[in-house]
Parts: structure tokens; sequence; C-alpha cells
């Protein structure tokens, strides 16, 4: 048992003075020092320095682990040349990316506070990587494939895929399921996947929305997607539209990832049925993709949270500069409040959307939690300044353990 003293505690609506936290795996308790040390008289108590705020841990919930080696080799400003440059470049991109290079991205997450993320899998190669890390972690199995004719051929490989992650036991790690989007996935295979995540109550998750040129193959079959899959895959017609691929969730809660071409009435379904939207601002930009509207999300009562995407379409896994993106491209979001959604889009709201006991401050959630050295008292307006500052994260904690910094 640990009590931890810190100037400073951010839990979800509040500012805590003077409060400790006792803790192992889960907190334990939050209150006064002399109080915890009464209820817990062999707790080892570490006081921490002058300005020290004690928070959540970060839950980054899509990363793309598997293509962390890209420093220059992708091409961004147009989603397809981006696309195009993936399929050109992808052997590469694995190949070069190995054991090292995928856990040297899990420790940056970790230095930025990360204690928690869901990597969306395509190839099983991270798997190992994620197994060895400190983190919790959401391991998404995705599924690809819009060919019935290839249809059990790659459900074979989504579920051999699936099983090995369903054998790593170690505490913190979660099987799930990504179908890619709907583009990308014949309805065969969606259904026979949906078949396993609602017996096995598995998270799923999958990208929608994300460009025009999938707004216009979904509606219509034409605009920039009919050459990509007239020459590639000889398609001629998307497998579903929209409000079908929709459709497969109804009844299971579903994180979607970006959403910015989504219309009123896939606003309205997905509000119906308590979906999440995963906002990922730097992958938009670089994509050259809309801006999420956040505000129309806010109005239909639909949760959304922040997330990084992955190095494919980013330059770092940092959900305090992507929050800073956020805070300045929502330029007509009222400031403070928008600051104080954006942090619980990578605590609270996060966890709700992965259903995990974690995202606060609070007796019985796991001990997940971050120190930052503040560099004065913090005021009303802290959560504008922890987005600007990125103050220094001088301890992790991750389930109580101490995995980054001192005792």
């Amino acid at each position: 048992m640990t009590i931890l003293v810190p100037n400073y505690i951010l839990t979800p609506n509040q500012l805590l003075k003077d409060n400790a936290v006792a803790f192992d795996k889960t907190i334990k308790a939050v209150g006064p020092l002399a109080q915890l040390q009464q209820k817990f008289p062999a707790a080892e108590v570490i006081q921490l320095q002058k300005n020290s705020l004690l928070m959540p841990g970060l839950i980054n919930a899509h990363v793309h682990i598997e293509f962390s080696a890209n420093k220059n080799q992708l091409s961004y400003g147009d989603f397809l040349n981006w696309l195009y440059s993936v399929i050109e470049n992808r052997e590469e991109l694995i190949s070069s990316c190995d054991l090292t290079c995928m856990g040297k991205a899990i420790d940056s997450m970790l230095e930025n506070g990360i204690t928690t993320f869901g990597a969306i899998s395509s190839h099983a190669m991270d798997l190992e990587a994620c197994e060895k890390a400190k983190q919790n972690i959401v391991f998404f199995n995705e599924l690809i494939g819009s060919q019935a004719g290839m249809a059990d051929a790659l459900f074979s490989d989504f579920l051999a895929r699936l099983d090995a992650s369903k054998a790593v036991t170690r505490e913190g790690f979660h099987p799930a399921v990504a179908i890619h989007s709907p583009y990308s996935v014949h309805p065969i295979l969606i259904q026979k996947a949906l078949d396993i995540v609602k017996n096995e109550k598995l998270k799923l998750t999958a990208h929608f929305m994300e460009s025009e040129a999938e707004r216009n193959w979904l509606d219509s079959s034409s605009g920039d997607f009919k050459d990509f899959f007239q020459t590639l895959l000889k398609q001629d017609k998307s497998v579903s539209n929209a409000k079908e691929f929709l459709s497969y969730f109804d009844g299971y809660e579903t994180l979607l990832t970006h959403a910015v071409k989504t219309n009123e009435e896939e606003l309205d379904q997905i509000a119906q049925q308590k979906h999440t939207i995963i906002h990922c601002p730097i992958s938009n930009r670089l994509l050259s993709n809309p801006t999420l509207d956040i505000k129309k999300l806010n109005e239909k009562k639909i949760r959304w949270i922040v997330a990084t995407d992955g190095l494919s379409s980013n330059y770092k896994l940092d959900l305090f500069e992507e929050m800073k993106i956020s805070l300045f491209m929502h330029s007509d979001a009222p400031l403070l409040a928008f600051a104080q959604e954006l942090i619980k889009g990578v605590t609270i709201h996060a966890a709700e959307a992965l259903e995990l006991n974690t995202g606060e401050i609070k007796e019985g959630k796991n001990a997940d939690m971050l120190v930052l050295d503040l560099d004065a008292e913090p005021n009303e307006e802290l959560a504008i300044h922890l987005i600007l500052h990125r103050y220094n994260i001088s301890k992790v904690f991750i389930n109580g353990k101490l995995e980054k910094g001192n005792e």
C-alpha cells in the first residue's frame, strides 16, 4: 500500500487541494493525509514536490503500432495520395518496424503519459510488442477484405490472430475486434465477426467516414475511390452503403474513428445507438480531410474522445500535442470548456468508451496515474494550461506500479 501526497489532484470536475491518495493496484481512498495514515498505518508515504499535480493516466484509444517506422515514406496532403503511398510502401514499412521499433513507439507513449492504448493490429506483427508493454492495452484485431471470393481465407487469418491475442494472459491486456471500414470489408465478413464480438462481449471499433472519397463511394460508387477500386480490386461498386454498415452495429456500442464526413441521419443513428466517435485532429489535417464537427456531436449528445492514430498519419504519439492541435483547430469552441472536455476525452470518457475501470482519481478505480510538475499554483484555467504548456511528467503509475520516475 502506498500513500501519494501531491499538492493538487485533478478529478473530472474539480481540483482537490491538500488531499492524498492511498493505493495498491487500485485506488483505496482519497482524502486528507492524516485520515489515510490512520486508515492505512503500514502504508509507505511519498511526499511530492511543490506544485505537483496528480491526474489520471491518459488513454489513447486508436493507434497503429505496426506502421511506426514511417518518417517520410508516406505522402501527405491528400487522402487518396496517402492511401496509394501506404499500399506502395506497406511491405517496407512493416518489415522495417521490428520489435525494437514498435517498442520505441510504445515507450514514447509512456513518456507522454499514456497508460492505456487501443492498438489497431492489421497483421499481429505488434502482438509481442504489446504483450511486453507496460501499459494497459485493448488489442483490436483488424478485419479487412471487400472481395467475397477471399472471405474464407481472410476470416481464417483474422480468427488465427484473434486466438493468438486471446492467449495473452497478462494483466491489463484485452483482446478486441476492429472492422476496418465500410468500403473495405465485405458484409459477410462483418456479420461473421460480429457474431464472435457479441457472443464474447469484445470491444469493437471501426474507421468510418474519414474522407470525401469514402462519402462518394458509399453513396453512389463514384468519386476518387472509383478508379482505386476498379484498378486494384476490379470492383465497380461499393459492397455496402453507410446506413447498412452502421446498422450492423445496432445494439452494440462501437468506437467509430474519424467520422468527419457523417451526415445528419448517420449522426442521429450514432447517437441513438450510443456509439463513440474518436477524434484524430492531426491525422485528419495531414490527409486533408475535414475537421470533425464537435459542436454538432455535443448537440446530439454523442460521446467523443481523442486519439493520435498511428505514425503513418502523425509525427508523434502524444495526446497533449493532439489536444493542443484540436484546441486551435476548433477556434469557435469556448476555450476553457473545450479544453476541459479534451482532458476528459483522453481520460474518463475514453475509459467509459473502452469499458475500462480507469480514467479518474477515485476510490475503486485502477491506479493509473500521472504526476505533473507545474511551474506555479494552478488556477481555474488549469485545463488550458495543461494543454498549452506540456508540463514535465515526473511519475507514471500503471495498475499501482511505478513505471516512470523514481520512488
